[in-house]
């Protein structure tokens, strides 16, 4: 076995046909961060027949006596099942990269461990992950464990929408606030639109607050995935605001007039009464937040009568499928569940093309209900979501001499 190193071309060709491919192990996403602080190398992993049975982009940076620290988006591109070739691959990285000045390796395999249903139930698990992940460890590969929440590099847990199935059939298993918050945004006045024109500054100004990465690094994803990326914006149709606002207001007024004279009405029972008297009290105060809405929506057409901009989201497609890399709202507005209507156009538009599913990103693997963090997943889980365990982050030490140097001088500091 033998390192070498692969031109881009020839990367993405190996990188394109393996089973454990992803758009983060790719030339676009190593031309991406070569903008932003990183240097990038494609590794090849030849066999001893000069067939190549692997390879990575490898994404460095020097850290300590001008010594480099990689990580492997995604992980290394190869067999993990075999140990004795794992084992082989392993003492190579630190033969090489270890001469080459590299001290440390991070990998996070795109390999799936388990697939759950939306509620954390098992469905489907990889009966090899564990006997992988052993043969990492024997490797010398240091597992930093499972976690529940997102680790160091990318999410350990994803969500996604199978859309291999009619989008009727794909709505009617929502939960039901999640179709009632799309039947909300849609009967507010919001509608959903692909921006041809890549507007990203309109888009950061939903995403900058979260996002540690600047507005220059989502222009750079426009022009390195050229003809993979697309934008949506949601934007409220303020006339139709007002008169989707006006109509609900005025349904609910009627029902209240009914509700009261019932509560007057002699010939029912004192239990009658009472019940229609409780109908009447949240009919009240569905009346003064329809009212609310209504003299929102006015204020709203008056100073916006081409309408108003107030959320969006980037996609790239890749294989087959669609990738939310980020996505954001106008928080002012987000009684109105745009992002919500913004993920029921893509599975539209992506179960149009053929698509196989519809990545939301990532999710917290905790799913009971009355967990503190439910609230971070409620957004993607109400979409019947599949969720994908991944088998988690390793570290492999390539220069133990100069590692160690490094751990004992952050110690000090």
């Amino acid at each position: 076995m033998k390192m070498v190193t692969l031109s881009p071309d020839q990367f993405d060709n190996y990188a394109s046909a393996h089973r454990y491919r992803s758009y983060f192990q790719s030339s676009s996403y190593g031309n991406l961060m070569a903008k932003f602080g990183y240097n990038t190398h494609y590794l090849g992993i030849i066999n001893d027949q000069n067939k190549l049975i692997g390879a990575s982009l490898l994404l460095y940076k020097t850290a300590f006596m001008n010594k480099k620290m990689a990580y492997a988006p995604r992980g290394i591109l190869y067999n993990y099942e075999n140990a004795e070739s794992l084992n082989e691959m392993a003492e190579k990285l630190k033969e090489v990269l270890g001469k080459q000045g590299f001290m440390l390796l991070r990998i996070d395999p795109y390999i799936p461990l388990t697939v759950r249903d939306n509620t954390g139930t098992i469905m489907n698990f990889n009966n090899k992950g564990n006997a992988i992940i052993d043969n990492l460890k024997k490797a010398g590969f240091s597992y930093k464990g499972k976690t529940l929440f997102f680790e160091t590099e990318k999410p350990r847990w994803e969500a996604l929408i199978v859309l291999n199935r009619d989008v009727r059939e794909i709505f009617s298993k929502f939960d039901k606030r999640t179709r009632n918050k799309i039947r909300k945004a849609t009967n507010s006045g919001v509608e959903v639109f692909k921006d041809d024109s890549y507007n990203v500054d309109k888009l950061y100004e939903f995403v900058g607050k979260k996002e540690k990465k600047p507005l220059s690094y989502f222009k750079s994803i426009i022009n390195d995935f050229a003809g993979n990326v697309e934008i949506y914006y949601a934007k409220i149709n303020t006339e139709a605001f007002v008169i989707n606002s006006r109509r609900t207001y005025e349904k609910e007024m009627e029902d209240n007039d009914i509700l009261a004279s019932k509560v007057q009405d002699v010939t029912l029972d004192e239990k009658e009464r009472d019940n229609f008297l409780n109908k009447k009290m949240e009919s009240d105060k569905l009346m003064t937040s329809y009212k609310n809405s209504l003299v929102t929506s006015t204020e709203l057409l008056k100073n916006n009568p081409d309408g108003i901009i107030i959320a969006g989201a980037m996609v790239i497609t890749y294989d087959n499928a669609a990738y939310i890399i980020t996505e954001g709202i106008n928080e002012e507005y987000g009684y109105l569940n745009a992002n919500y209507l913004i993920k029921w156009r893509m599975i539209n538009d992506y179960s149009d093309k053929g698509f196989k599913y519809l990545n939301l990103n990532g999710v917290v693997g905790e799913f009971e209900k009355d967990n503190e963090y439910r609230g971070l997943n409620e957004s993607k889980l109400g979409f019947n979501s599949t969720i994908t365990e991944y088998i988690g982050e390793f570290d492999i030490v390539l220069n133990k001499f100069s590692y160690n140097l490094f751990e004992k001088f952050n110690k000090k500091k």
